[in-house]
């Protein structure tokens, strides 16, 4: 994946430097999928997320970037209207069986808790990660790990999960309020 197409997909001259590493390790010294299970970054068309709404201003202020789970889970960058980078916007989840989170307060948080490597697990509840007792590391974890650990001095987290409701006390409501303007259960 170029990141010129992923420009060219957003609209947007540029990609926050986070993002453009990220692109970049994946490209160079991964694949998707193989440095943290069940994720991948991905030029998306919409077409996922407009299952929730079509409308273009539910659309506008979503920006999804990664596949996060091997069943079919999106990340979206939130636009939250607070008109920071996209660096800085808070990270929701669309889960492939139902439920919409936030999940990371930015996409240096979202990274950290990749470091977990398992899938996230979403449903209309809740959002969560786990492993269980079959768990193998990701083929290319270790080359992640450090990678991470050289260009952001992000370490390992033991609990995901407390990254993800410190990321929801902040932002879950007024993206709860926001997201009920488009699509009411």
């Amino acid at each position: 994946m170029k990141i010129q197409e992923f420009k060219e997909n957003w609209g947007v001259s540029n990609l926050p430097a986070e993002l453009e590493k990220f692109i970049q390790f994946q490209n160079e010294h991964s694949d998707f999928e193989c440095y943290s299970q069940g994720f991948g970054i991905m030029i998306d068309d919409k077409s996922g997320i407009k299952t929730w709404s079509e409308q273009e201003e539910f659309l506008e202020r979503l920006f999804p970037f990664a596949q996060a789970n091997g069943s079919g889970s999106t990340y979206a960058f939130w636009s939250d209207g607070s008109s920071n980078e996209l660096n800085k916007l808070p990270i929701v989840v669309f889960g492939d069986e139902g439920g919409v989170h936030v999940v990371a307060e930015n996409l240096l948080a979202l990274m950290q808790m990749l470091l977990f490597d398992s899938e996230i697990s979403v449903d209309w509840e809740r959002v969560y990660f786990y492993k269980d007792e079959d768990y193998e590391e990701s083929e290319d974890h270790e080359s992640f790990k450090n990678w991470l650990k050289k260009e952001f001095n992000l370490e390992p987290v033991e609990d995901p999960d407390q990254l993800i409701q410190a990321a929801q006390k902040i932002h879950q409501a007024d993206f709860t309020e926001w997201f009920k303007r488009y699509y009411a259960d």
